[in-house]
């Protein structure tokens, strides 16, 4: 495993995350909880010193699970989990008091404690950020109470997928530690504006969906049926899907392999390319994919087949 520093926090970070959406149980298909707590375990055995989890994951089964299994471990293991909005996602128009009041932030930080079994939270995120938030403080002032009472150790964001540009401002202010912004081959947009601003700002950067969602492992064919409750049976669906077949395809070309280990090492190897992540979190629901993640660094990936993956969506119409 390698390690980072995510930003300003000084934390040395795992390259691989651990992304704990689908444990969470109701947005992923069926999760079964032993499965879950495999993972975690596994990924933590494999070096994992980083997990990614939200409140709004299970509500709050994804933090339970995570409690539980950390409680019997020794190793250091850095926890950040997010304060979900009252509503979602919030309108471009509103104020952070109005989808972040505090008495919901304080709440939310208190459950989620509750939740993971622990005193102090390594990192907390708004779980949703918007432009027209940047010269509001009420929610700073709000964590930065939590902060100086010991719950939290530092601040940061989660960005709306392919919306990463409404951060830029915030960035300045020097509110946040971090940020977590989809970035992987198909969503490559935070690279133009974002990447250059928090490298000066020293913002540690999070990078999730890796594996797009899943796609860019190579398994979705055009029979593809996701279960009733996995999120992806509306994203990943009739002309959607095709198009995504499609580039995988070239993916897969670029790469010059079929083998799934191989596409998972040049997609997340991609993500970790770029000198300003600080880690990346692929969703782990079990052992297999524990070390399916955890293994990318003993696949030769060259520069070549990196630069090549950088062109790829140039003249992309659509991103994931």
């Amino acid at each position: 495993m390698q390690y980072r520093t995510l930003g300003k926090t000084g934390l040395k970070v795992s390259a691989i995350g651990f992304g704990a959406w689908a444990i969470g149980g109701n947005m992923w298909g069926p999760q079964d909880d032993n499965d879950s707590i495999k993972a975690l375990n596994k990924a933590i055995d494999l070096g994992v010193n980083f997990i990614d989890t939200a409140a709004a994951y299970g509500n709050g089964h994804s933090e339970k699970i995570i409690g539980k299994v950390l409680k019997d471990r020794k190793e250091k293991v850095y926890i950040a989990t997010k304060i979900p909005p009252l509503m979602w996602p919030p309108p471009s128009n509103t104020h952070a008091k109005d989808a972040f009041p505090k008495d919901q932030i304080i709440k939310s930080v208190e459950e989620s404690l509750r939740n993971l079994q622990v005193e102090c939270i390594d990192l907390i995120q708004l779980h949703s950020w918007r432009e027209n938030w940047t010269n509001d403080t009420d929610w700073y002032e709000t964590l930065c109470d939590l902060k100086k009472s010991g719950k939290i150790k530092h601040i940061g964001i989660s960005v709306h997928d392919n919306m990463e540009d409404e951060a830029l401002g915030l960035i300045e202010t020097g509110r946040v530690d971090s940020i977590q912004v989809v970035y992987n081959v198909f969503s490559q947009t935070p690279k133009n504006n974002l990447f250059p601003k928090v490298k000066k700002y020293n913002i540690g950067i999070i990078a999730r969906v890796p594996l797009a969602y899943g796609a860019l492992t190579g398994k979705f064919t055009e029979k593809t049926i996701f279960p009733d409750n996995d999120f992806r049976r509306n994203k990943y669906t009739g002309e959607t899907l095709k198009e995504t077949i499609e580039k995988v395809r070239i993916f897969k070309e670029i790469v010059g392999s079929n083998e799934k280990d191989t596409l998972i090492a040049a997609a997340i190897r991609f993500a970790l390319n770029n000198d300003v992540v600080s880690t990346t979190i692929p969703g782990i629901r079990n052992e297999k994919q524990a070390e399916e993640n955890c293994s990318i660094f003993s696949k030769e990936i060259s520069k070549n087949i990196l630069k090549e993956l950088e062109e790829l969506t140039l003249t992309a119409q659509r991103t994931y």
